[in-house]
């Protein structure tokens, strides 16, 4: 009876540890920041302050929070969707992850830069077009959501991270996502004094460090994309 008894503890004590083990590969917390600080990264919500505030000036406070509510959701379906169906789309042209891996490392390198340079908006407008974008309904997701927060780099970055993720971290990058569009709600909300308080100059050092994370993780992108596509060479 002892010696069954021991047997019977020994099973349950591996079975234990075996599903504890599971669960912690399951939640990769690591992943799941690299992932966040990857979306603060490239979108850069506080980079983009300048731009909401100047395509909303002319929205009243409640037309103002009715197009950050529609921008974040848009951005957050369109990151999802990218996730979910990226690689399908992906074979569907016929495209390598690998090949895809070095064009958008190259893309995310590039914007970085760009932000290394203190460029807030890839794009720009005169005062006529500014009012008519503000009048427009559909500014919260054209330019705001698409293409200046869930641009190519973006959905670049999350198609490359699900690619290489099973369907638990999946799960968990989805409510990455949506507590990143959470977190980019509440700076667009309180956009008008956080442009004050900060100023120009406090969103150019922001958005440069972020353009310096940006660039390493699209340089991280690219080298993996190289490896899977020349793996003599490394």
């Amino acid at each position: 009876m002892r010696c069954s008894d021991v047997n019977l503890r020994t099973v349950i004590r591996t079975l234990l540890t075996h599903s504890d083990n599971n669960i912690m590969a399951e939640f990769d917390f690591s992943l799941y920041l690299k992932f966040f600080i990857g979306l603060i990264a490239i979108i850069n919500p506080l980079g983009l302050l300048p731009v909401f505030v100047s395509l909303t000036s002319q929205q009243s406070p409640v037309e103002r929070m009715k197009t950050n509510t529609t921008a974040n959701l848009a951005v957050m379906v369109i990151l999802l969707v990218s996730m979910f169906l990226g690689q399908w789309i992906l074979d569907a042209f016929g495209i390598s992850l690998a090949s895809f891996r070095i064009a958008g490392g190259s893309l995310i390198t590039l914007i970085a830069w760009s932000m290394l340079q203190g460029k807030l908006g890839e794009v720009r407008h005169n005062k006529q077009e500014k009012g008519e974008l503000a009048a427009r309904e559909s500014i919260a997701v054209v330019p705001l959501a698409l293409p200046l927060m869930a641009g190519p780099g973006a959905i670049s970055s999350v198609i490359v991270y699900a690619s290489q993720s099973h369907w638990q971290q999946l799960l968990g990058m989805s409510v990455v996502v949506v507590i990143f569009s959470f977190c980019s709600w509440l700076i667009f909300r309180a956009a008008p004094l956080l442009f004050r308080l900060m100023g120009n100059t406090g969103i150019n050092v922001v958005t440069r460090i972020m353009g310096l994370i940006m660039m390493a993780l699209g340089i991280e992108i690219m080298v993996a994309g190289i490896k899977a596509m020349f793996p003599a060479l490394m």
